[in-house]
């Protein structure tokens, strides 16, 4: 039996891939975002591959760790041949919605914000759609990409809440839903605020007077 933490609960599935596919489908509808069949089945492919952290962090000199997404960027630039490079940037594209979707809350306390991942993995997909597009294999995953790309924050938000769903919001989380608004226009953070009886407002508005 496979288990999935949620919340800070332990949660037993029989089914990883389910419990995902089933999240997935509710927080879309939550969320009020349409995505192709094919994108949502990505999607999911890659909750159920990171949930295993093995899949996630990689062995380096230092240790196992987290490579930084400018390292991955970095590699991706320098890469030998065209698959090597398109690998890359899915992995990067990969990690970056994972890690924005599954782990908001602790950019708090980190340096990188959630927009650095939200631009990194957008761009990320989007440059990976343009390179499929001149390839027969490629084209089939073309689409896909694209989408990933042009929602990625929209995608962020649908994760936030598979990974949320029996969290609740308290005053302390007010501030942070308010950077998150702010830096992506993150529309599950302003439904939040609403629900907490904040009225965002726009840095730089003035009332009237």
């Amino acid at each position: 039996m496979e288990d999935a933490v949620q919340s800070g609960s332990l949660v037993a599935v029989t089914n990883l891939r389910e419990f995902f596919h089933d999240s997935m489908q509710t927080a879309l509808r939550q969320q009020h975002v349409a995505v192709d069949d094919h994108t949502e089945h990505y999607v999911v492919n890659v909750l159920t591959t990171f949930a295993r952290s093995d899949e996630l962090y990689e062995k380096t000199p230092e240790g196992v760790r987290l490579k930084p997404l400018a390292h991955m960027l970095a590699e991706a630039s320098a890469a030998r041949s065209q698959q090597e490079r398109d690998t890359a940037l899915r992995r990067l594209g990969d990690v970056s919605l994972f890690i924005a979707g599954f782990f908001a809350q602790s950019f708090a306390r980190k340096l990188v914000d959630i927009d650095y991942h939200v631009a990194m993995g957008g761009r990320a997909y989007g440059t990976l759609a343009e390179n499929m597009r001149n390839t027969v294999r490629g084209q089939a995953f073309a689409a896909v990409f694209l989408e990933l790309g042009q929602k990625f924050q929209r995608l962020v938000d649908v994760l936030n809440d598979v990974a949320e769903m029996s969290y609740t919001h308290t005053d302390k989380d007010i501030l942070r839903q308010y950077e998150i608004w702010m830096k992506t226009g993150s529309p599950r953070a302003y439904s939040i605020l609403r629900r907490l009886g904040v009225a965002p407002v726009p840095a730089g508005a003035r009332s009237e007077h």
